[in-house]
């Protein structure tokens, strides 16, 4: 269905609070979907390096290579894709981040090769890059300015995607050859794309809020809020990487850690819907500061507890780990000065980089001190952000104790 003649959705740059439940649904929906397969096609990646170890001969260090050029060029290119196709509705954008992402699945596939391998992998991220800001400012520009639960939402959708695309492929894998697989995945990308053609709208607009906005203020607050971003995306993959050690040193084996970061994943899922409902009400300060006082002490408890009650554990953590970057996410429209798609690419940015960096700089923590030290030094990232909202809590959202 095309909602473009919605009065609302039609003039550019106004906030489309006057659609209607059924148009914001499905607006919301569209978000979603893509998300969730753009999500579901990063972290599938990981089930199939193995599989491209033994078919190309690579080393460990080929296979990082294959992953930070996916990574990177999602990374790099936010901010380029976003002022490309600002221009362009939210249905033309969607379809073509998920064209993009779903060719270069195929090209991967195709018998060209460790090269058409690398290749396929920087396509699919330039379409994953287009992805991230255009679809967050889908339901910002739908909801506005009540977005900050469905931003939730969207984010949770993202966690869906991780859990089920990956699952499929590992499933498959043992059965078919990986190129079908790929392809296979390619043709769900393809089956979205139908999909977004009567889900997304046809109205270009500004992709931006306008909003009252303090001289200086904004910029100061969503600085913040980026670097707090980075700082908490950060800890969470620091973490991740000493995990599996962690239940190793408890006397667990392998389905433990199986185990362990299912309990993790599953409790980070659920924390993106908790805590961007937690935002609504407590406002951005105090969420950000509950869930990273609660994420540094739930990962000094883990260094300590026996394998049992570290499992018992993982899902409370996992929920404060992941669940802060709703309430983060669900703040960036409030400070971005009126470009609300360039901030949403901008914060990405940020936190993509955070994510990519931070395994290398706390592996070689550990690497000349301990795994110890390691994990404390994620826990100490997360509790170096209370101090940091504490002190520009004014710039970015007012009190502590108000909502944003």
């Amino acid at each position: 269905m095309n909602d473009a003649a919605t009065p609302a959705a039609s003039r550019p740059g106004e906030p489309a609070s006057g659609l209607s439940a059924s148009t914001k649904s499905r607006r919301l929906l569209a978000a979603c979907l893509t998300q969730a397969v753009h999500d579901g096609y990063t972290d599938g990646l990981y089930a199939l390096l193995p599989v491209w170890q033994a078919q190309f001969g690579l080393s460990y260090a080929a296979l990082a290579v294959v992953r930070a050029l996916y990574f990177g060029t999602m990374g790099v290119m936010q901010i380029p894709a976003d002022r490309v196709l600002r221009g362009r509705s939210a249905r033309g954008a969607l379809i073509i981040s998920t064209a993009a992402a779903a060719a270069g699945l195929l090209i991967m596939a195709l018998p060209f090769g460790f090269t058409g391998l690398c290749v396929g992998v920087v396509v699919a991220g330039i379409g994953s890059s287009i992805q991230h800001p255009r679809g967050s400012m889908l339901v910002t520009d739908s909801y506005s300015p009540e977005s900050r639960g469905p931003l939730g939402v969207y984010n949770f959708s993202g966690d869906l995607g991780k859990a089920v695309l990956p699952a499929l492929i590992a499933v498959l894998l043992p059965a078919v050859a990986w190129e079908w697989v790929l392809g296979m995945i390619a043709v769900l990308g393809l089956v979205l794309v139908v999909a977004l053609a009567s889900l997304a709208p046809t109205a270009s607009g500004t992709w931006s809020v306008p909003r009252e906005v303090t001289p200086g203020r904004g910029r100061r607050g969503f600085v913040i809020l980026t670097t707090v971003g980075g700082l908490d995306t950060a800890t969470r993959m620091g973490y991740l990487l000493f995990l599996p050690f962690l239940i190793h040193g408890d006397g667990g084996r392998l389905p433990s850690v199986g185990i362990a970061l299912a309990l993790l994943f599953t409790g980070g899922a659920s924390g993106k819907a908790i805590c961007g409902w937690l935002g609504e009400r407590l406002g951005v300060v105090a969420s950000v500061i509950v869930t990273e006082a609660a994420t540094a002490l739930l990962i000094l408890a883990t260094l300590f507890t026996p394998l049992t009650p570290t499992l018992i554990l993982l899902p409370l953590l996992g929920i404060v780990l992941n669940g802060t970057s709703s309430v983060l996410y669900g703040s960036v429209p409030e400070h971005s000065d009126g470009d609300t798609g360039q901030a949403f690419a901008i914060f990405y940015t940020s936190v993509i980089g955070a994510g990519g960096l931070a395994p290398i700089l706390y592996g070689a923590i550990a690497d000349h001190s301990s795994r110890t030290i390691g994990v404390l030094t994620s826990a100490a990232t997360a509790a170096l952000i209370v101090p940091l909202v504490l002190l520009l809590r004014r710039d970015l959202c007012g009190p502590i104790t108000g909502s944003v």
